[in-house]
């Protein structure tokens, strides 16, 4: 009796230690397996994000930005036009865009196949950054784009060489402590913040709000732009920038607020346009948004195919 009494304790021991030690294999399966997916679903934005890069109406189509002069801006294949469209795709005078005191009008040259919003245009006015006031022409499609007080023509070509020499993104391993929750204040009132965007014109931004948060071991900011959903942005540069990243900065997106809070996910920080196009406008980081921390997370530098 004294002996199996003994020998009680022994066993429940034992017992003790394998469940504790199962117990510690299936946290830590739980815990690579929890790893894993966000891994995954961090791989699979930037794939998506890449494809949508890629497409017809990615950024890597945008083909030209002529600036506007007062009068007329003749448009066609011809060279000698103040905007010059790929010949394969257009006649060598397809009109002209009339600009005068800062209402746009698209003359088209009788006879040329121009849509706007799918039905034929021979004139009409043109909004800025418009996606109604659009024109479509074979697979070209133009429209006018506002930069600080000036006014362009962007072009948009599906067959662009930009994309088709693309060389596909550098991005960061995935590393899960760049993923951290920030609190987020808002503004009383939405600030224009005066900055400047890459083609020198000066633009406001719009601030709604500010971030903070801890980012290994470092207490940081950043100044938040805000959508009607209550999803924010940013537009921050860091001490990767001009080294391993992007010279000009990132930008980072993230889910609606809530309860005050909002995960900020630098490994889905992407680089603006500008990155990959010279046909492009991007925003500066406003000072504010220019942390004195190494974000090793996110899209590295663009390596262009020369």
């Amino acid at each position: 009796m004294a002996a199996s009494n003994l020998l009680f304790p022994k066993i429940f021991l034992r017992t003790l230690l394998a469940f504790a030690l199962a117990c510690t294999l299936c946290t830590a399966a739980t815990a690579v397996a929890d790893d894993a997916a966000y891994k995954s679903s961090v791989e699979k934005w930037r794939k998506d994000y890449e494809n949508d890069l890629k497409s017809d109406h990615g950024w890597l189509s945008i083909s030209g930005l002529f600036w506007l002069h007062e009068g007329e801006n003749r448009f066609g294949s011809d060279p000698l036009n103040d905007i010059v469209l790929p010949e394969s795709s257009a006649p060598a005078d397809a009109g002209y865009f009339e600009f005068t005191a800062g209402k746009i009008t698209v003359h088209v040259k009788p006879g040329v196949a121009i849509t706007k919003n799918g039905k034929p245009v021979e004139t009409a006015e043109l909004r800025s950054d418009s996606r109604d006031d659009r024109i479509t022409i074979s697979d070209l499609q133009l429209w006018v784009h506002a930069s600080g007080g000036r006014y362009a023509v962007r072009l948009r070509d599906k067959n662009s060489k930009l994309r088709q020499n693309f060389t596909g993104l550098h991005w960061f391993p995935v590393d899960e402590s760049y993923r951290v929750t920030a609190r987020y204040i808002p503004y009383e009132k939405e600030r224009q913040v005066d900055i400047q965007n890459l083609a020198g014109d000066a633009i406001k931004l719009p601030i709604s709000g500010y971030v903070t948060f801890m980012l290994r071991g470092q207490a940081l900011r950043l100044e938040a732009q805000s959508d009607d959903k209550g999803a924010l942005s940013f537009v921050f540069r860091d001490l990767t920038s001009g080294k391993e990243t992007y010279g000009a900065g990132r930008f980072l997106d993230t889910d609606p607020v809530k309860n005050g809070e909002v995960v900020l996910d630098f490994n889905e920080a992407y680089n603006p346009p500008c990155a990959y196009n010279p046909y492009t406008t991007c925003p500066i980081p406003p000072p504010e948004n220019r942390l004195r921390a190494r974000i090793e997370a996110g899209e590295m530098s663009y390596k262009h195919d020369h």
